[in-house]
C-alpha cells in the first residue's frame, strides 16, 4: 500500500495532469450485449437509420466539456425494457428526464423528472418503469454528490439507494458510470474520490451490487482501477459481472473482472493513460462491451496505440507504466477478448490517416454474425496534451466480422451516435441523439448549448 496524495479535481479540468499513485482493491464491471455467434456473413446491409422525433418539455444541454474543454456529447442513455417499450435519459436543469417511448420511437407518456439528480450514469428498463444510476446531494468534506440507483416503479420513486458516503470514505463528484441488470440484481461501476481512509483525495473506481429491492449486497469492490478513465460493463447470470477499465495508472486498458487491484489484470491494449490523453478513449469514459453467444467479447476505442510500454522506473511501487504513443491522432481500435477473465492478441485497427482525428467510438451487435463500429472523424487536426481539435467530416458505420474484418465500406450517415444504444430482441439497434451536426474547430467554453428535441434512430440489421 502506498500512500496517497491529495488531488481534488479529476475529469473536467482545464489541463493535462500526470497519473497519481493511488491505492487500488477490487473486481469486475462491463455494458450491456446482444448475443452473437461468430462468422460473417455477406449479404450488402443497408446502414442508414431510420428516425423520429421527440419533443422534449426541457432544455437538454447536449455537449459537455471533457479534458481540456474538449466537445463531448452529453450522454443520453436508451435502454429497453422487456416489452419492447423504450426509456430515454438525459439531463435537463431541474434533474434527470426519462421519457417514455414506444418500441417505433414515439412518446408514450410524460417525462418522469428524478428531482435532485445530475448526471446520467446508468439506465436499466423495466416493463413498469426504471432504474437509474445518477448522482445526488450528499455531505461530504469535499461537498461533493453521491453516487445512487433511483428506482421507479409506475411512475413512483420505491428507491434510492446511495452508493458512496461517509462511512466508506468516497464521494462520487461525476460517474463516467454504468448500469447493468442480470434479472436480479444490478450492476453499477462509476467513479469515486477518496474522502478519508487510504484513499483520501485520490480518484479511483467502484463497483456495487444493488437487489432488485434497492438492498445493497455483497460483492464488487470499494476502490478498483486508480484513475479511471473509462468503464465498460456487462451483466453476467451467475458470478462477477465483466468489466473493462482505462487504468491511467498502469497505462492501459484492462479487463478488471473479479480482480482486487489491477495490478494483475490481463491487459487489453496500453495506451498513454494520463488523464486528457486517454480520456476520449471511451465516448464519455464509458465503452460498449458485446458478448457473442461462445463467451467472447468485443469492444472498441479511440486509440493512439503504444510504440513503447515499460515500467516507470520512478515508481517506487512497481505499478507505473510508461507508453509512448504510436501516433498523434486517436484510431480506431476494435478489441476481442476469448473470454471475460482474459486479454486478448493485438487490437484490429479500422483507420490509420495520420492527420485525422477519430472520436466518440461505438460498437454494438448487428444481427447473429456481426459488429457494427461507429466513429465520428475530423480532417486537418491540431493535437495537443493528447486531445485534438479539427474539421468534423462524418459520422462513420462499418460492418466487421467477430475477427475484426471489415463486411463492406464505411457509411457516412446524417445520425449522430451520443450515447447508450438499445438492442430490441430482433436485433434493431435504437438510439437517442441531439439532432445537430458536431463541431471540432475548438474547445467548448461557456454554457453548452441546448436542444429541446431528441431524434430516436433505428437500425433493423
Amino acid at each position: 500500500m502506498t500512500t496517497a496524495r491529495r488531488i481534488t479535481r479529476h475529469r473536467r479540468v482545464r489541463a493535462a495532469r500526470k497519473p497519481a499513485i493511488g491505492v487500488l482493491a477490487a473486481a469486475g464491471v462491463a455494458v450491456g450485449a446482444w448475443y452473437a455467434t461468430a462468422g460473417a456473413a455477406t449479404t450488402a446491409p443497408n446502414l442508414t437509420p431510420t428516425s423520429t422525433t421527440v419533443t422534449l418539455a426541457a432544455k437538454f444541454p447536449y455537449l459537455s466539456a471533457g479534458y481540456n474543454n474538449t466537445r463531448e456529447w452529453t450522454r443520453t442513455t436508451t435502454a429497453v425494457a422487456p416489452n419492447g417499450t423504450l426509456r430515454v435519459a438525459w439531463p435537463a436543469a431541474d434533474g434527470v428526464h426519462v421519457t417514455p417511448l414506444t418500441a417505433a420511437g414515439k412518446r408514450s407518456g410524460a417525462d418522469t423528472v428524478v428531482k435532485g439528480t445530475k448526471e446520467v450514469g446508468g439506465l436499466v428498463a423495466h416493463n413498469d418503469g426504471f432504474a437509474l444510476l445518477t448522482r445526488v446531494a450528499d455531505t461530504n468534506k469535499w461537498k461533493e454528490t453521491a453516487a445512487a440507483v433511483v428506482r421507479y416503479t409506475n411512475g413512483r420513486q420505491t428507491f434510492r439507494t446511495k452508493l458512496t458516503g461517509t462511512a466508506s470514505h468516497d464521494t462520487a463528484p461525476l460517474l463516467d458510470g454504468q448500469l447493468t441488470w442480470n434479472g436480479s440484481k444490478y450492476g453499477a461501476y462509476f467513479v469515486v474520490h477518496g474522502a478519508g481512509g487510504f484513499a483520501d483525495g485520490h480518484f479511483g473506481d467502484k463497483l456495487s451490487y444493488v437487489s432488485a429491492k434497492g438492498a445493497k449486497i455483497s460483492g464488487g469492490w470499494s476502490w478498483g482501477c486508480s484513475h479511471n478513465e473509462g468503464i465498460a460493463l456487462h451483466a453476467e447470470t451467475t458470478g462477477a459481472f465483466t468489466s473493462l477499465c482505462f487504468d491511467d495508472w498502469r497505462s492501459g486498458l484492462f479487463v478488471s473482472t473479479g480482480i482486487g487491484a489491477p495490478d494483475t489484470a490481463p491487459v487489453v491494449q496500453r495506451e498513454q493513460c494520463w488523464a486528457g490523453y486517454c480520456g476520449g478513449t471511451f465516448p464519455s469514459r464509458t465503452g460498449d462491451l458485446v458478448k457473442s453467444a461462445t463467451g467472447r467479447y468485443a469492444t472498441a476505442f479511440a486509440s493512439r496505440g503504444a510504440a513503447s510500454a515499460k515500467k516507470n522506473a520512478a515508481d517506487a511501487s512497481g505499478r507505473g507504466w510508461t507508453v509512448k504513443p504510436r501516433t498523434g491522432t486517436h484510431q480506431v481500435a476494435v478489441a476481442f477478448m476469448k473470454n471475460r477473465n482474459s486479454g486478448p492478441g493485438k487490437a484490429v485497427y479500422l483507420t490509420s490517416a495520420a492527420g485525422t482525428e477519430n472520436t466518440n467510438v461505438h460498437v454494438a451487435p448487428y444481427g447473429k454474425d456481426r459488429l457494427l463500429v461507429s466513429w465520428e472523424s475530423m480532417k486537418s487536426a491540431k493535437c495537443a496534451s493528447g486531445t485534438c481539435t479539427g474539421t468534423f467530416t462524418g459520422t462513420h458505420l462499418r460492418l466487421v466480422d467477430w475477427n475484426g474484418k471489415a463486411q463492406g465500406a464505411d457509411k457516412v450517415v446524417n445520425a449522430r451516435i451520443t450515447g447508450d444504444i438499445a438492442v430490441l430482441k430482433d436485433g434493431t439497434l435504437t438510439w437517442a441523439y441531439a439532432p445537430v451536426t458536431p463541431t471540432y474547430a475548438k474547445p467548448l467554453t461557456g454554457a453548452s448549448p441546448t436542444t429541446t428535441t431528441l431524434r430516436v434512430a433505428r437500425l433493423k440489421p
